[in-house]
């Protein structure tokens, strides 16, 4: 079963909640409905309405450098870099897991001037993101304004891989993924979680 998301007049989308709960794959989901809209192709939903884009840009965190010519930090701003220099006035970026390669409060704050410069340029932004700092201060001040999606945990811990509106969470229930694979709690008063049936995992 898919996602039924609302979105209109929303430039900034933050999707945030459970580890393996489908975010990843909702956001490419969003990026290949676009861009087959734009191409004149039949999307992949059952009913589709969104504007135009002048550009479809994405950042997504990458794997190590092997050749260490840089460090994954700065490699995410290089690329980021050069994302600005190609947007146009009216483009669509979207970020899945950017700029958490460093410490929570530096990441998110980095994140936050960008957005905030995106928005600012009339870019939409759809933003995938394990960073509460960043994901909480953005709800204070666009929870008028922006749509705030968390992928879905049932209280035994099972994903439904479907995304909700709701305020960010200080937590992505790390401790279920634990459970899951070593079959026990760490004693933090969680209990253990069976594998989900079905469905598919964010990565």
């Amino acid at each position: 079963m898919g996602n039924d998301v609302r979105a209109d007049g929303r430039a900034l989308v933050m999707v945030t909640g459970a580890n393996q709960g489908g975010k990843s794959t909702f956001l490419r989901g969003i990026g290949l409905a676009q861009l087959m809209l734009q191409c004149g192709l039949f999307a992949p939903a059952q009913e589709l309405a969104a504007d135009v884009r002048t550009r479809l840009l994405t950042h997504y965190k990458r794997e190590e450098d092997t050749t260490m010519t840089s460090g994954k930090l700065d490699e995410e701003l290089a690329r980021m870099s050069a994302i600005v220099d190609r947007l146009t006035p009216g483009a669509m970026v979207l970020f899945n897991e950017s700029f958490a390669v460093t410490n929570e409060r530096e990441g998110s704050e980095i994140a936050r001037q960008i957005i905030q410069a995106l928005l600012e340029s009339g870019t939409k932004v759809v933003f995938v993101t394990h960073l509460y700092d960043l994901a909480h201060s953005l709800f204070q001040q666009h929870s008028d304004t922006a749509l705030f999606l968390r992928a879905e945990r049932r209280d035994q811990g099972q994903r439904t891989y479907r995304l909700t509106e709701g305020e960010p969470l200080p937590t992505s229930y790390g401790q279920d993924l634990y459970d899951q694979i070593f079959g026990t709690s760490t004693g933090t008063g969680t209990e253990p979680v069976p594998a989900p049936v079905g469905g598919h995992a964010d990565r």
